[in-house]
């Protein structure tokens, strides 16, 4: 009975981790793909547009692609929760 309910609570805190960690992934790759936007459509947006001016448009396109990247990669895993 004792081992039971020692395992139950761990099987409940594991849970608990993997639900937080999966939150914190998906967060995170809706900031990551965010950027990512703003890098590739950052010119389309007013309050962007002041960043946006003077910048190497190959550097944004290779940092927006990269962001693009790592994010959907970030909420693959936050999805999938393979931990």
């Amino acid at each position: 009975m004792e081992m039971d309910l020692g395992r139950q609570v761990r099987e409940r805190n594991r849970k608990r981790y993997n639900n937080m960690r999966s939150l914190k992934d998906i967060i995170m790759a809706a900031i990551i793909l965010a950027v990512g936007v703003l890098m590739f459509f950052g010119d389309k947006f007013q309050f962007t547009r002041v960043l946006m001016a003077n910048k190497d448009p190959m550097i944004k396109y290779i940092f927006g692609g990269l962001c693009a990247l790592y994010g959907g990669f970030r909420l693959y895993r936050g999805i999938k929760q393979d931990y």
